[in-house]
């Protein structure tokens, strides 16, 4: 068996470090809920755990001139319970609050969400819908990658040796905003997504869409950004044809799997339902604000 040594470092460059030098023996901690289950599972033998909460621009919600940029490793009760990000982004808030029970939300952390690479994790479609960008550190210095580009595959990333996502930057939202997130479970709580699906959109004064951005999840290897869907808004009311259209480039942009919890056939179909009811909502919010 091999040796497991713990570090909890109190400054990125520490961290960045002590990755640099594990290399692949390495395991990043930032909530501890799903490589603490990976651990004790046996299913991972790192020969380091690193910490990263006692790092304080990882754990920090901050703002400026409208733009958000909240740590990787800001637990999803600090986000939900930070009104007025939640009042910005009540997408993003939408789906780390599906992240399991209040005390794994808790530990848990957005970082940690993505970083696991599943396809159907909940905070990522609407962060991808948000446009919000992954701020990476690494022993070759920091650079920003958009969050679609970021999972590569099921438990697989575009992180490079030693790097660590650090932060989320958000953009400023024009006024009349709105974004939504939905996902259906064949439970009501504490379930895996059958089918996620995010909407970001904007309205001009007179109500017609300039911008959106549409993610769906568990319908394919990664989240996706469906820029057809998108595509079907923009220019539009927002009305009953437009919907159509977006939830027929939903469902076809899907790439599902079979498994114990929905077919491919309802998958397909469930995801133009759940982006079309999303995309409702966001227009709601959109024109109160």
């Amino acid at each position: 068996m091999t040796e497991l040594n713990y570090a909890a470092p109190d400054s990125l460059d520490a961290a960045v470090g002590m990755l640099a030098d594990a290399g692949a023996g390495a395991r990043i901690l930032a909530g501890g809920t799903d490589v603490l289950v990976l651990l004790h599972g046996d299913l991972i033998e790192p020969e380091l755990i690193v910490d990263i909460k006692n790092i304080p621009e990882l754990t920090e919600i901050s703002v400026e001139d409208g733009a958000w940029r909240i740590g990787a490793a800001a637990s999803g009760m600090k986000l939900m319970d930070h009104e007025d990000f939640a009042a910005a982004w009540p997408g993003v808030i939408e789906g780390v609050a599906l992240i399991g029970s209040v005390q794994v939300k808790g530990r848990a952390s957005v970082g940690g969400n993505l970083c696991n690479a599943s396809p159907a994790a909940d905070s990522v479609p609407p962060l991808i819908a948000a446009g919000a960008m992954a701020n990476i550190a690494g022993p070759g210095g920091k650079r920003d990658l958009p969050v679609e580009d970021v999972i590569t595959g099921p438990g697989q990333t575009a992180l490079e040796a030693g790097e660590m996502v650090v932060s989320f930057t958000f953009p400023k939202r024009p006024p009349h905003s709105g974004d939504c997130y939905l996902r259906l479970t064949p439970r009501t709580e504490m379930d895996i997504a059958v089918v996620g699906a995010a909407v970001n959109l904007t309205l001009d004064d007179g109500g017609t869409c300039t911008a959106a951005r549409v993610s769906l999840g568990a319908v394919a290897p990664t989240p996706l950004l469906v820029e057809d869907a998108a595509a079907a808004l923009i220019g539009t009311s927002v009305d009953d044809a437009a919907l159509d259209a977006l939830a027929a480039a939903a469902s076809a942009a899907c790439d599902p799997i079979d498994d114990k919890r929905g077919t491919i056939a309802y998958r397909i179909k469930t995801a133009g339902v759940m982006t079309r009811r999303a995309a409702e909502t966001a227009l709601d919010r959109a024109r109160r604000n």
